[in-house]
């Protein structure tokens, strides 16, 4: 069989098995990986209780958030060290480095002692796993996708191209089996306690699987033409991003796809698992289940939106679907609340609660240093105790000295004046204020949990079903458009660094910082203004800005 076409460019698909053997080895070893780099994410609330104990639960949560990120915040310059070593020795063996970090990163996580066995050396240990994860995991997508793409037929990019964009959710579906499975067979408290560690633990299995597998790939067909011909780049960094000519379209793809692509991910997918578990209460086990129904019934639609991308074009399902994120979380967040919750979104319908308290006596809810008790005003113990229960605040602006009061409907409570007690006495008040607040809100309605019974289970999957046809619109299409944009003996590295600094950064950080604009507003849908409004900026800037890609010749 030929392979090459008449003018002497090399084939880029290769038929039968061969061809099930690029898209399988490619994906399912990327599927792993993300499953490795996933755990963290599911498993927060136990490694904030494992790591991060001695710091208060708000700030503990969001410094285990955190943590998460700081995998993403290395994720460009993983792309920058890997993307040059894959544009100058190769495809395949720059994607077997990375994999064995990732591989080996999860595992030691699995046995690392907690904060009770070595103080804060585990959470540094833990941050330091992380930061290899994520410059792992820069150099791997980058990867995958130039494989894949220069073995796709012309016309197909988008098609085979989407199987890698599924291997994201993929992963997260595995880590969601996983997790859901051991918290079953052991129960809670035992996974509480030392069960978390096992999903972990088994990843070295298969970081052995994904080594073989990836060890059948032979080098891809337009690299292998450019080694061969001694063209392929001796300075890619250079080219990619020292000369405007290739620079410019790294930042037009950043800010005119890539950022807006990030945060419709991670709000539909991690955000939205958060939201659950963190504000509306609902038990960690439902809350998994529920997002892995949504997520197996929307994961086909990645290939389907990849292969209308290569009829249509790449530009407007991306903006369109960063286009309905913006004009859709509010609603479907707040109707996540009405059937996950309906007593918590019937309690702050008929009984909103409001801090009425002067402005500059309050306190920024996030204490980077875990030292901060928030109890030096009265409205610092107030705001303390409703960013713990996750129930939704307005805020009243206050004469300044005049101490805190929290309105549960009707029903008001006035904060202690923490500024004139001490000791003992100022322990015993907020003590005793806390239990009136306890009371208020149970009077009122509020619940402690979700009440599993009434969760409107159908109506949860349909709308987190919702968000991840948002992710699967914006998403499928774009690895086939970043590696399009640019040529091929500066692929890689033009093409990972966009990818990484939106997914990593715009993307990685949401939960983080969506959680701190709660605590910081008390407006539990306040934290959806960060993925709106860059998904809002990001279908201005592409529509301008943005060319579109499917036509493209990628063999230059």
């Amino acid at each position: 069989m030929a392979t090459t076409y008449e003018d002497g460019r090399p084939k880029h698909s290769v038929t039968g098995q061969n061809e099930k053997l690029v898209i399988a080895a490619s994906s399912l070893g990327t599927v792993f990986e993300w499953y490795d780099f996933y755990l963290y994410g599911l498993l927060a609330t136990y490694i904030s209780a494992q790591f991060f104990s001695g710091v208060n639960e708000t700030t503990g949560f969001i410094f285990a958030l955190a943590a998460f990120a700081a995998g993403f915040a290395v994720r460009p310059f993983g792309a920058i060290v890997f993307g040059r070593i894959g544009d100058m020795v190769g495809r395949k063996n720059t994607f077997l480095v990375t994999m064995g970090i990732m591989g080996l990163s999860t595992f030691a996580v699995g046995v690392l002692p907690n904060y009770a066995s070595i103080g804060v050396a585990a959470p540094v240990i833990l941050l330091v796993l992380r930061l290899a994860q994520g410059l792992a995991l820069g150099g791997e997508y980058g990867g995958a996708a130039t494989y894949v793409a220069e073995h796709a037929p012309e016309g197909k990019r988008g098609l085979y191209t989407s199987w890698i964009q599924t291997t994201a959710t993929f992963g997260l579906f595995a880590a969601l089996l996983v997790v859901i499975g051991f918290r079953f067979a052991l129960g809670e408290e035992a996974f509480a306690a030392w069960g978390w560690r096992l999903p972990f633990l088994i990843s070295i299995l298969l970081l052995g699987v994904s080594m073989w597998i990836r060890l059948q790939l032979n080098e891809s067909p337009v690299f292998q033409k450019m080694k061969d011909e001694g063209t392929t780049s001796k300075a890619p960094l250079t080219e990619a991003f020292g000369k405007w000519g290739n620079l410019r379209w790294v930042i037009i793809a950043l800010l005119g796809a890539v950022m807006g692509q990030a945060v419709v991910w991670y709000a539909g997918q991690f955000y939205a698992l958060f939201f659950l578990e963190k504000t509306l209460r609902v038990d960690g086990a439902t809350a998994n289940i529920l997002i892995a129904i949504a997520l197996a019934l929307a994961t086909p639609f990645f290939v389907f939106f990849g292969w209308l991308s290569d009829k249509i074009g790449r530009k407007p399902i991306i903006l369109g679907g960063c286009a309905l994120a913006a004009m859709t979380y509010f609603p479907l967040f707040g109707a996540l609340t009405n059937a996950a919750n309906p007593a918590l979104a019937a309690a702050q319908a008929s009984a909103p609660v409001t801090i009425v308290a002067h402005g500059e006596e309050c306190s920024f809810q996030f204490d980077p240093v875990g030292k901060n008790k928030f109890d030096k005003s009265s409205c610092d113990v107030a705001k303390t105790f409703m960013a713990k229960t996750g129930v939704s605040y307005d805020n009243v602006e206050a004469a300044p000295g005049t101490p805190a009061v929290v309105r549960i409907g009707t029903a008001s409570f006035t904060a202690p004046s923490a500024a004139t007690l001490a000791g003992a006495d100022k322990t015993a008040a907020i003590a005793t204020y806390q239990d009136q607040l306890k009371a208020g809100l149970v009077a009122a309605g509020y619940p402690a949990k979700a009440d599993t019974a009434k969760i409107n289970k159908v109506a949860v999957v349909a709308i987190l079903w919702a968000l991840a046809m948002l992710v699967t619109m914006v998403y499928g299409p774009i690895a086939a458009m970043l590696v399009e944009l640019f040529p091929s003996r500066i692929r890689y590295t033009s093409m990972s660094l966009p990818y990484h600094i939106g997914n990593g950064w715009f993307g990685g950080f949401l939960p983080t910082t969506a959680f701190a604009m709660v605590a910081a507003t008390g407006n539990i849908y306040y934290g959806l203004w960060y993925p709106v409004v860059i998904a809002a900026a990001t279908v201005v800037i592409g529509l301008l800005f943005l060319p579109e890609t499917f036509r493209r010749n990628i063999d230059d």
